[in-house]
């Protein structure tokens, strides 16, 4: 997945596996969400509720709630929720900035790469910090600056011989730790920890599944619209030459950086 402004969000029902591509990452974030039996979680900005379905599982005797304001990513979460018949597991078209979640209900939060896009940080974290029992634990995962990003200069430089994103791209917009702890300070959390993680990224089984995962992609298809035909083409050239170039027995690879961020309510 990459973002819902450089990631997530696809521009079409055709959708790029996100769960396949940040695998390296889900495990971090499921340990140091560290459910147990009774847990009520909620999962922020769900997508295709991976990490809800795990939660699902750990908390036979609680629940999980996914919300996300994609209902292409939802009506795939449904789907494959339905298939694993997971009883405890609900999704829901909702933007977590503002919903109004049951007070204190829930005993964990999280999401993976999702809350970078909040447009009042603080708004929505205070939202979501009221929706949480007294001493529960919030987990995220966000991207570290652009700059550290192999994935986003490679892209950027195949579509538009550039190597830098435009400023102020929403998905880096939590990579300053002291930004992050300020923010979370401001809606009321505590023990606020920020982990340096870094994992590769995966953008399918060979160059032309790393093309398609590109093109499905916001920031792809903003670069794209902007080209005639024939820079098309040699754009989408360039890409296949890059995904070649990252290219490895068992898939395509970036290297990425993020920060894993912990606190407590």
């Amino acid at each position: 997945m990459i973002d819902r402004g450089n990631q997530p969000e696809p521009a079409s029902d055709t959708t790029f596996d996100y769960d396949a591509e940040l695998r390296r990452y889900h495990r971090w974030l499921r340990e140091a969400l560290d459910v147990g039996p009774n847990d009520h979680v909620l999962d922020i900005g769900c997508g295709t509720g991976q990490l809800t379905r795990d939660a699902a599982q750990l908390a036979h005797q609680g629940s999980a709630l996914g919300v996300d304001i994609s209902p292409v990513m939802l009506g795939h979460a449904r789907r494959l929720t339905a298939a694993e018949e997971l009883p405890n597991v609900r999704f829901e078209q909702a933007d977590a900035q503002v919903h109004p979640f049951p007070p204190e209900h829930f005993t964990r939060a999280a999401s993976r790469f999702g809350t970078m896009f909040f447009a009042d940080p603080i708004a929505a974290f205070t939202n979501i910090g009221r929706a949480l029992r007294p001493g529960s634990r919030l987990v995220q995962l966000v991207w570290q600056d652009s700059a550290e990003q192999q994935w986003v200069a490679a892209i950027h430089q195949a579509l538009t011989g550039s190597a830098t994103p435009a400023a102020g791209t929403a998905a880096f917009s939590m990579g300053d730790p002291a930004r992050v702890d300020g923010i979370l300070t401001a809606a009321g959390f505590t023990d606020i920890t920020i982990t340096d993680l870094r994992e590769p990224i995966y953008y399918g089984a060979d160059p032309d599944a790393g093309v398609d995962a590109v093109r499905v992609l916001h920031m792809a298809t903003d670069l794209l619209s902007r080209l005639d035909a024939k820079e098309t083409q040699r754009a989408l050239d360039r890409l296949r030459a890059t995904m070649a170039e990252h290219h490895a027995a068992d898939g395509v690879w970036f290297d990425s950086q993020a920060w894993l961020v912990t606190a407590h309510r």
